[in-house]
């Protein structure tokens, strides 16, 4: 990119690897330097666009440039709040302000509605699944509607029964999912509530053919971060946005599209070619080595998506890049791995940011085993699952209890394993079986008692120095309840956190410092507390913090918050799903697949109230979702995230083949399948 550029609009095409971030990164800093004004870069979800933050934040930079760093929710909200008085999209409020609804929020508020009528009406009564599934579902197929920005959400239940092939029964819960749809965004126009969805509607379908709109998006120059990871909805705005701009870099990574399950169209995205003066693609691949490249050639020239069959060879499988281990037991496997992980960072001197142990979906005891093996070695780990709700997190759930503890007056009354396990991530160096005694021991009615209560010899057996951290928490709680002051539950947990799960001695601090971990916890915890009091303090009249307690207890999902991507800063492993990790879009040199064997690899999610496909714009109306359908999305699914993989890969792929599952039962995924063929292809062709 040089000078000439600077009035250009280019489309760079490229596989993962070739350099497209790196290529965004330095045109925008061109553009910097070269004193270019109102810079606009576009990214399909916020951790995308940590490299061009990354940049920002540089000191040799020139002052004063405005570079707006935005995605489509963004810039929704931020347009929808500057020019809220000229929408006119029935709400019957709209002289009083919006509120705009989180994720968690969104889910709550759903639930607040439905909820009501589920058990009233028997609704969603032929299918089994997790309440706050239920509610991520229904809000998914609003926000496709939104995204997709191809029919109405009103249709959502007609398009879903008209693929449906199956169980009639599955068309009456087609009908309730429309039903419950309804009844939210009717609340939501009542209240001024804006989920996702709506604020995108209300952007997309009226603000943004406003002038004094257009006016404001308008930007001089224009870069595009993964668009192929956009939605349909996305890619109309950029079309506009691109036309008006005098240049434009669009980047767009071939054969991906992660994000398809979220409304991602690489289709659209791809005609956005003709928005530009020239295309350029980019094959030569600064991280991939030749023999992983090969690998993928063997995986796509079994799945028969090979582009030429005549150019394939079948004797280069390299087995220094492609390390392939068969157990017949899981913790074989994790064991074994965590081993080798060691070996690695110990005796090879990598560091360990360069290795990410990965699986097509992450269970607890999954994450909990890996991590807990490579902490007994010494290995510095982390773990990132979007999916993953506070409640699961032992840092959140002991705050949780203490919360209740501090809140008699609420009635939630904790288990005694919840006081267990608070007691255990709270008090520092104490084990289970302490944690059990001192329980038993001070807890009684409901209620803790201090430490001299406790007989003798079960403080013996806990230790006095236990003993002591255990009652300036029970006196911290005293002296809360006793003030009879009930604080907002994030200011709540502020002052606990500051003035005492964080302070030497305690489970929340390290030797030195506060446990970097369980803080984020707690930061985040404390995040989600205070966005909840900020949206709904106005719409509940009761205890906001018994409200909050409840929606968490009932696994609404964690926010993604931002602080919890910025893992590629610390030096540590990474263990996250796969498409997790895809999302990053960062290179490691090691990756370790585990249960290669597994079907998640080829398996959609559980999602018995949607279907990506059938809300896509390409699917043929009235078009049956057939078994075909489904073999051909799972065939895809191994030939894309492998791919994905495979190029952000530097040095050495390990493959963890486990004869049985985690519950017991053989695994004869797919890829394993693909495998096999590939190795005895190999084998025949050696002889």
């Amino acid at each position: 990119m040089g000078n000439n550029d600077l009035k250009r609009k280019i489309f760079v095409s490229g596989a993962a690897g070739t350099g497209k971030t790196t290529l965004g990164v330095k045109h925008l800093r061109h553009l910097l330097t070269q004193g270019a004004e109102s810079i606009l870069v576009f990214v399909p979800q916020r951790t995308l666009a940590k490299p061009y933050y990354d940049l920002l934040n540089d000191p040799s930079l020139p002052a004063g440039n405005q570079v707006n760093i935005v995605t489509l929710g963004g810039l929704a909200r931020r347009i929808v709040d500057l020019f809220w008085v000229l929408v006119k999209y029935g709400f019957k409020r709209p002289e009083k302000r919006p509120i705009f609804l989180t994720l968690e929020t969104a889910q709550y508020y759903m639930a607040r509605v439905v909820s009501p009528v589920i058990e009233r009406d028997l609704l969603f009564d032929t299918i089994k699944v997790d309440r706050n599934r239920l509610y991520s579902q229904l809000l998914d197929n609003l926000n496709k509607a939104a995204v997709i920005n191809h029919f109405e959400y009103t249709e959502v239940g007609d398009r879903l029964k008209s693929a449906w092939s199956g169980d009639p029964l599955q068309l009456r819960t087609y009908d309730d999912v429309q039903t419950c749809m309804n009844l939210f965004r009717e609340f939501c126009l009542e209240h001024n509530l804006l989920d996702f969805s709506l604020q995108v509607e209300v952007f997309l379908k009226q603000l943004r053919h406003i002038p004094q709109v257009q006016q404001f998006m308008r930007h001089q120059h224009i870069i595009v971060e993964n668009v192929e990871e956009d939605t349909p909805a996305s890619h109309e705005l950029l079309a506009d946005l691109i036309d008006q701009a005098e240049s434009a870099l669009i980047l767009y990574d071939d054969d991906a599209g992660y994000r398809r399950f979220l409304g991602a169209s690489p289709i659209t995205a791809k005609a956005l070619i003709n928005h530009c003066d020239e295309h350029r693609q980019l094959d030569k691949s600064y991280i991939t080595p030749p023999e992983l490249e090969a690998f993928h050639q063997d995986i796509a020239y079994t799945l028969g998506r090979a582009s030429s069959a005549a150019s394939y060879n079948p004797f280069e499988l390299d087995s220094k890049r492609i390390i392939k281990r068969i157990y017949t037991y899981q913790p074989e496997m994790l064991s074994d791995f965590a081993e080798e992980i060691y070996a690695l960072v110990e005796r090879e001197g990598v560091d360990p940011r360069e290795i990410v142990v990965i699986a097509p979906y992450l269970s607890d005891a999954l994450r909990f085993s890996m991590m807990n093996r490579l902490q007994t070695l010494g290995i510095p780990v982390i773990s990132h699952r979007p999916s993953r709700a506070l409640r699961e997190e032992p840092a959140a759930r002991a705050m949780l209890t203490l919360a209740q503890l501090a809140h008699p007056s609420w009635g939630m009354k904790p288990q005694r394993f919840d006081i267990v396990y608070m007691l255990l991530e709270t008090l520092g160096q104490v084990d289970l079986v302490r944690a059990r005694l001192l329980t038993d021991a001070a807890f009684r009615a409901d209620q803790l008692h201090p430490f001299d209560t406790v007989p003798i010899l079960t403080q013996e057996r806990v230790t006095y120095s236990v003993g002591e951290r255990y009652d300036r928490l029970h006196q911290w709680l005293e002296s809360y309840i006793n003030a009879g002051e009930e604080t907002h539950l994030d200011h709540f947990w502020s002052r606990l956190f500051g003035e005492v799960l964080s302070q030497p001695g305690f489970g929340f601090h390290d030797d030195q410092t506060p446990n970097p971990d369980k803080a984020e916890i707690a930061a985040n915890l404390i995040e989600s507390a205070r966005k909840f009091r900020w949206i709904t303090g106005d719409i509940l009249s009761n205890s906001l913090g018994r409200e909050y307690i409840q929606m968490v207890e009932a696994g609404v999902i964690a926010a993604q918050y931002l602080g919890a991507w910025d893992d590629e800063e610390e030096n540590a492993v990474l263990i996250a799903p796969a498409y997790t990790f895809l999302m990053r879009n960062q290179p490691v040199s090691y990756q370790f697949w585990l249960n290669v064997g597994a079907s998640g690899w080829a398996e959609r999610l559980y999602q018995p109230l949607t279907n990506p496909y059938v809300l896509s714009p390409f699917w043929e109306e009235g078009r049956k979702w057939t078994d075909m359908d489904e073999q051909a999305v799972g065939q895809k699914m191994i030939y894309d995230m492998t791919l994905g993989l495979i190029r952000r890969c530097r040095e050495r792929i390990y493959l963890g083949i486990c004869n049985l599952s985690e519950q017991g039962y053989e695994q004869h995924g797919e890829l394993l399948h693909v495998i096999q063929t590939i190795l005895r292809r190999y084998h025949n062709g050696a002889e």
